[in-house]
């Protein structure tokens, strides 16, 4: 995959500016009044579909579109449920496919079928295989260098030749892959990678089971770092590391900033998390699913080109993605209105909160 991710504040304000206007702009095409979006999610093992993504992307389209209606499916992380999902709002005629591929093989002839049928498919977050018409993600290789940056830094003097156990994401998911390369690129010559898994679903309890199979090799004495993927895999990780009374616990890093994960930074159990404002993502996705269901143009949206394995020269909105730690956490999702203090610090987390200063 090739692209360069946005770079700058002025640079992605002007992006969504494009994106906004151009979505705005009318084809004047026959079906108007008839736009139908199909969003298809992969899962809900990750919080950030349901409780971000989805509300998000229904909020842009309406204010984007407002004869537009979105159809909406959850393939609960099951490739052949996605699969008859997509085949469903295929030939039910939807104007255009927002699409969260849970596995980019088995969905491509699903997505060769939305092209037969003339139905452009935005692929969302994760690079589809086959025809797609624009992909809409942050950059998953800078995800990774975040993680691997923030996990030596964490790990102090200990980051020379340190132990490190890596928490993959999920093999079938092509951004598993782009994140684990953008940190072993940081990593590599700097620490000793002594036990790498994939985490299947991104679930946390397989993180729980592989995280305790590392320790029961290894022994906690071992492990000076642990690079989980995302913050479900981190949860499962600092379980299994409170459960074998591992202390101190080293460094843990993670993705999305998911609201428990932000507790656990501000309680010391995790060092960070990735913040990635999906209201960007959500935008520019729903600006270039309205402006291809209307039959307009979306080159004035792109800001580069990526390669899947089957199609090159994607049209493609890359997002710059934000390492958290404790001690910025006010100054980015606060500031930008994810959380509230009074959400993150309840009162038990009062004192750590006061601590990270966090205050009202």
């Amino acid at each position: 995959m090739r692209g360069v991710g946005l770079r700058g504040v002025a640079g992605l304000l002007a992006v969504l500016l494009a994106v906004s206007l151009a979505a705005c702009t009318d084809s004047g095409g026959e079906g108007e009044g008839e736009l139908t979006i199909g969003l298809l999610l992969p899962s809900r093992a990750v919080p950030r579909w349901e409780k971000s993504d989805k509300p998000l992307i229904e909020k842009r389209v309406k204010e984007l579109c407002p004869e537009c209606t979105v159809v909406y499916a959850n393939a609960e992380n099951d490739a052949a449920s996605q699969r008859q999902q997509m085949n469903s709002m295929i030939t039910r005629g939807v104007s255009v496919l927002m699409l969260d591929v849970v596995d980019p093989k088995a969905l491509r002839s699903s997505v060769r079928a939305a092209q037969r049928e003339g139905i452009p498919v935005v692929a969302y977050d994760r690079l589809a295989e086959g025809p797609i018409s624009g992909f809409v993600s942050f950059d998953g290789a800078q995800v990774g260098r975040l993680q691997g940056q923030a996990l030596l830094e964490g790990m102090g003097a200990r980051a020379d030749g340190g132990g490190v156990v890596m928490m993959n994401g999920d093999p079938s998911s092509p951004n598993a892959a782009w994140y684990e390369g953008g940190a072993r690129s940081v990593l590599r010559g700097e620490v000793r990678i002594l036990k790498s898994y994939n985490t299947l679903g991104w679930r946390t309890e397989n993180a729980h089971d592989h995280m305790s199979a590392a320790i029961s090799d290894l022994g906690p004495s071992r492990i000076d770092g642990v690079l989980a993927a995302n913050d479900s895999i981190a949860a499962g990780v600092v379980s299994a590391l409170k459960s074998a009374r591992v202390s101190p616990l080293p460094p843990v890093t993670g993705q999305d900033a998911d609201l428990d994960a932000v507790q656990r930074i501000v309680k010391g159990e995790q060092y960070m998390t990735v913040y990635k404002p999906f209201r960007l993502e959500t935008e520019a996705a729903a600006a270039m699913a309205v402006a291809l269901a209307r039959g307009n143009d979306i080159d004035a949206l792109v800001t580069t080109k990526v390669d899947s394995p089957t199609t090159e020269d994607v049209p493609a909105i890359l997002l710059t993605p934000t390492a958290v730690t404790r001690e910025t956490i006010g100054r980015t999702l606060v500031r930008d209105g994810v959380y509230t203090i009074d959400q993150i610090c309840t009162p038990k987390l009062r004192p750590a909160c006061d601590r990270a200063g966090l205050t009202r």
